[in-house]
C-alpha cells in the first residue's frame, strides 16, 4: 500500500505514525512534508504543481492520497486527481468553499438554519468603517478575512480603535492578501471554543472525540491568533446536553444542505463551535483534519484509521473506537511567532523523547534536528484525566530544548 500525504506540519506527521502504526508494511509519501515525516516516510523533493502530483501519483502507483493542507484543498486538487482516476480524501472544490470562502460558508448556515452568530458583509473598507461608528457600542466584535490566512484571519477586538486598525490592517495594507478583499464583522460571543472533528462518507457526519484548541499565542487566550499553540482531548465543556444540542442545530442541518447542495464528498469536516449561553454556535467549517487536534486524537484512536479511510472508498459503514484515555498537546515554537522569527536553531533532547510527539517545524541538519518554521513541535501527554495528560506533557516539555524557545503554559488549565 503505498500513501501520499499533502502538508508539511505536525498533523501530517502525526497521520503518517498512525497509518504506520497500524500497518507496517505501507510505504508512506509526503509533500512537501518535514524533518519528522522524513523518518518515517519519503518527502517529495522540489517545487510540485498539481499536474506534477498527479503525474508522481501515476508514476509511482499511490493507491491513495490523503489532504493534510487546505492550500491545496482551494487549488482544486480533488477535482484533478479523481479526474485521472486517482483515489484522493478531502472534498471537491466546491465543497472546500465552505472553508476558503467565509461569505459561502454563511450564505450556507443562514440557508439551512445552522446556529451562528450574527454578521454584517463588507467589500468597502469606508462602509465597514461606517458601520462600526454607528455601533459604536458594540465593544467587542470578530472581524474575519473572507478567504483562509493560514489560521491567523481572525482577529477579535474588544474597542472601536483596535476595530478600526483591524480593518485598515486588512482592507488597506493588505496583511493578508487577497483574503481581506472582503470582510465579515462577526458578533463576539463570549465562552468556551470547541472542535469537532468528523469523517463524512457523502452520507453520513461521522463525529470524532471533542477538543479544545488554544488559538492565541498568550496565556489565558490572549494576542495574537495562531495556528494554534495546543490542544486537550476531550473538551471537558462538550457536555451530553451540548452534544445533543451540536447534533440537532448544527451537524444534522449540515449533512442535509451537504446533500441538497451537492457538496457531498468523502473527506474530513471540522467543525470549530462556540458555547454560550448553554447553546451551541457554529464559528467556522475546515474540510479537513485540524491541527494541532489531530496529533491530540490520533494517540487515542484505537480503530485501524487505514481501514476506516478504505471503508469510505468500498462504501461500508464506519464506525470509530477510541480509549477510555484523555490527551493534551504543547505547541513548542519559535519566540516571535506568529509573526518574525528566527529558525535554524538546535534542538536538544529530541532523540530521548518518549512518543507520543511529533515535529511540526524541524529538519535534520548535519545529523543535528533544527528548527525550521514557527511551530516546531509537538508535545503530547496520555492520561486517565486531563490533568494527567497535561502533567506528562510538561514533563516532556522540560526535556527539550532550542535557542528562542517558546510555549504557553496553560494548556489543558
Amino acid at each position: 500500500m503505498k500513501i501520499l500525504i499533502l502538508g508539511g506540519g505536525g498533523r501530517e506527521h502525526a497521520m503518517g505514525k498512525k497509518l504506520l502504526e497500524d500497518d507496517h508494511s505501507i510505504h508512506l509519501y509526503f509533500y512537501p512534508g518535514n524533518g519528522g515525516t522524513s523518518t518515517i516516510g519519503k518527502n517529495i523533493e522540489n517545487h510540485y504543481t498539481v499536474l506534477d502530483l498527479v503525474l508522481f501519483a501515476k508514476k509511482n502507483v499511490i493507491d491513495i492520497t490523503i489532504v493534510g493542507s487546505e492550500f491545496f484543498l482551494l487549488e482544486g486538487i480533488v477535482d484533478i486527481f479523481q479526474n485521472f482516476g486517482l483515489k484522493i480524501v478531502g472534498p471537491h472544490y466546491l465543497a472546500a468553499k465552505l472553508e476558503g470562502n467565509r461569505i459561502f460558508s454563511k450564505s450556507f448556515m443562514k440557508k439551512y438554519g445552522i446556529r451562528t452568530p450574527k454578521y454584517h458583509i463588507f467589500s468597502c473598507y469606508e462602509k465597514a468603517i461606517n458601520f462600526l461608528k454607528k455601533n459604536e457600542n458594540s465593544i467587542s466584535i470578530a472581524i474575519k478575512t473572507n478567504g483562509i490566512a493560514a489560521g491567523k484571519g481572525v482577529i477579535l477586538s474588544h474597542n472601536q480603535n483596535d476595530a478600526i486598525k483591524a480593518l485598515k490592517n486588512i482592507m488597506i495594507k493588505k496583511k493578508f492578501g487577497k483574503s481581506g478583499n472582503q470582510i465579515i464583522i462577526e458578533e463576539f460571543l463570549q465562552g468556551k471554543e470547541s472542535s469537532i472533528i468528523s469523517l463524512f462518507n457523502g452520507k453520513d457526519i461521522i463525529p470524532f472525540l471533542s477538543a479544545k484548541d488554544y488559538k492565541k499565542i498568550g496565556e489565558n487566550e490572549t494576542g495574537l491568533n495562531t495556528g494554534g499553540m495546543g490542544s486537550i482531548v476531550p473538551n471537558p465543556y462538550m457536555t451530553n446536553s451540548i452534544w445533543i444540542d451540536f447534533k440537532k442545530n448544527i451537524l444534522e442541518p449540515t449533512l442535509e444542505g451537504l446533500i441538497m447542495e451537492k457538496l457531498t464528498f468523502f473527506g474530513f469536516l471540522y467543525f470549530g463551535l462556540m458555547i454560550a449561553y448553554n447553546k451551541v454556535y457554529l464559528l467556522e467549517y475546515n474540510t479537513r483534519i485540524g491541527d494541532p487536534e489531530a496529533q491530540t486524537l490520533f494517540p487515542l484512536m484505537k480503530s485501524n484509521f487505514l481501514n476506516i479511510i478504505q471503508s469510505s472508498f468500498q462504501h461500508k459503514e464506519i464506525s470509530i473506537d477510541w480509549k477510555k484515555l484523555c490527551s493534551c498537546c504543547v505547541v513548542l515554537s519559535s519566540r516571535g511567532y506568529p509573526e518574525k522569527y528566527e529558525s535554524g536553531k538546535i534542538i536538544e533532547g529530541l532523540n530521548s523523547l518518549k512518543e507520543p510527539f511529533y515535529i511540526a517545524g524541524a529538519e535534520i541538519k548535519q545529523k543535528k534536528w533544527m528548527t525550521s518554521s514557527g511551530r516546531v513541535l509537538n508535545i503530547v501527554g496520555i492520561g486517565n484525566t486531563i490533568q494527567e495528560a497535561r502533567k506528562k506533557a510538561y514533563e516532556k516539555v522540560q526535556k527539550v530544548k532550542f535557542e528562542n524557545l517558546y510555549f504557553r503554559k496553560d494548556i489543558g488549565l
